[in-house]
C-alpha cells in the first residue's frame, strides 16, 4: 500500500498510565488534581485528546476507584481549556499466575472483575472516548497476562456502544485488529471505528517499521487510527504515524524522557510532537475538529 500522509493530525496525550513509573519521574501525576492539571497543560500545548488513568494519590499505585475518575473528569470539564476526554477501560483484566509448576491459585497483583464493573466508571463519567484493549497478551513481567476474552470484549463493547461512548480499540498485535473487525462486523462496535496501534509493548507487536506497516495495512480504510511507541521511539513514531496516514499519541504513560537525561512533562512531549508534525507539513487539529471527524458529542461536567 502506498503511503498517504495525513495532513490534518490530532494528538492524544496519555497522561499517566498504570505502569510503575510513579517513582521514576516527579512529573508523573498521581492525584486527580495533578492528573487533571497535567491533562489541561497538555491540551494547551496542542493535544486535542487526553487519555487518562487514575492512581492512588499517596502511593501512585494504579487504581480504578470511581471517585478518582469522577474528580479527574469534573476538573477537566470545569476548566476553561477544551479537550476531548478519553478514559481507560483497561483495568480489571490483570492475571498474575503462580510458579510454572503451581500456576494456580493466581498470585498477588491479580485483579479480575466482570464486564459491568470494568465499565462502571465509563457509565458514570460518560467520556467522549474510552479504550477497549482488543485481545489477551503476555506482558514483559514473567507471569502477568492482560486478559480480554472474546466474551468479555463483546460484553464491554456492547455497553460502550449503548452508552454512546466511542471505543478506542487498543491493538497490540495484528490479531487484535482481526478481532476488532469481527466486533464491527457483528454490530457490537459501530463503523467506522477508532483504533490505537500500540507498538513496542513487550510482548506485542515490535516497533519496527515493517511490523508497523503490517498493522497499518490491516486497518480498514474508513477507520481512523493513531499510533505510538515506547521510550526513545516515541517521537520517531510521531513522524511514522503521520507519514502512514494516521494520528499520534505521546505522553508520560509511554515515555518519561524529553532528551537523554532530561525528564519530560506531558506538555513538553506534546510541544515536541507539534513541532514534528508541523515540520512534516501537516496541521495539528483541535478538539472540535476531532469531535466532527469522529462523530463525538461534547458533554458537560458530571453532576455531583
Amino acid at each position: 500500500m502506498p503511503l498517504t500522509m495525513n495532513r490534518e493530525v490530532f494528538i492524544t496525550c496519555a497522561v499517566t498510565g498504570s505502569g510503575g513509573t510513579q517513582d521514576r519521574s516527579p512529573h508523573v501525576p498521581r492525584s486527580p488534581e495533578e492528573i487533571a492539571a497535567s491533562a489541561i497543560d497538555a491540551a494547551k500545548a496542542g493535544a486535542a485528546v487526553v487519555h487518562c488513568h487514575v492512581r492512588e494519590p499517596g502511593s501512585g499505585a494504579p487504581s480504578r476507584r470511581l471517585e478518582l475518575y469522577r474528580e479527574v473528569t469534573d476538573r477537566i470539564r470545569a476548566s476553561d481549556t477544551d479537550v476531548v476526554l478519553n478514559l481507560t477501560a483497561g483495568m480489571g483484566g490483570d492475571m498474575v499466575f503462580g510458579s510454572t509448576e503451581h500456576p494456580l491459585p493466581p498470585g498477588d497483583g491479580t485483579d479480575m472483575i466482570g464486564a459491568a464493573p470494568r465499565v462502571e466508571h465509563i457509565k458514570q463519567c460518560l467520556p467522549e472516548i474510552c479504550t477497549l484493549d482488543c485481545g489477551t497478551m503476555n506482558f514483559a513481567e514473567a507471569d502477568y497476562v492482560m486478559v480480554n476474552t472474546p466474551g468479555m470484549l463483546q460484553a464491554m463493547g456492547r455497553m460502550m456502544t449503548h452508552l454512546g461512548v466511542k471505543p478506542e480499540i487498543e491493538a497490540f498485535d495484528t490479531g487484535h485488529l482481526w478481532y476488532a473487525k469481527q466486533l464491527v462486523s457483528e454490530g457490537i462496535l459501530d463503523a467506522p471505528a477508532l483504533v490505537q496501534l500500540c507498538m513496542g509493548v513487550p510482548w506485542g507487536a515490535p516497533d519496527d517499521l515493517n511490523t508497523f506497516m503490517a498493522m497499518v495495512n490491516n486497518v480498514p480504510q474508513d477507520w481512523t487510527f493513531s499510533a505510538f511507541a515506547l521510550g526513545r521511539n516515541q517521537m520517531p513514531f510521531v513522524a511514522a504515524a503521520v507519514l502512514a496516514g494516521g494520528n499520534v499519541r505521546v505522553g508520560l504513560e509511554d515515555n518519561l524522557m524529553l532528551d537523554r537525561g532530561v525528564l519530560a512533562t506531558n506538555a513538553q512531549l506534546v510541544e515536541r510532537a507539534v513541532g514534528i508534525i508541523e515540520n512534516l507539513g501537516a496541521r495539528v487539529i483541535g478538539p472540535d475538529e476531532v469531535r466532527f471527524k469522529l462523530g463525538l458529542t461534547k458533554r458537560a461536567a458530571v453532576a455531583a
